[in-house]
């Protein structure tokens, strides 16, 4: 029995659906709020532990 059988697997080389993000252009705001959610991100990580220690 396959394993794999309930899975859809296709090579597409048509442009039509997903696009993966390297393929894609992203502008400056784009790129300066994914720094905003890095930042947050990395306060609520590292910087909350060590108000609360």
């Amino acid at each position: 029995m396959d394993d794999h059988s309930d899975h859809d697997h296709h090579s597409h080389s048509d442009d039509e659906g997903r696009i993966t993000s390297p393929m894609q252009d992203f502008s400056t705001g784009q790129a300066g709020v994914g720094f905003v959610v890095l930042l947050i991100g990395l306060a609520v990580t590292f910087g909350l532990p060590l108000v609360l220690a």
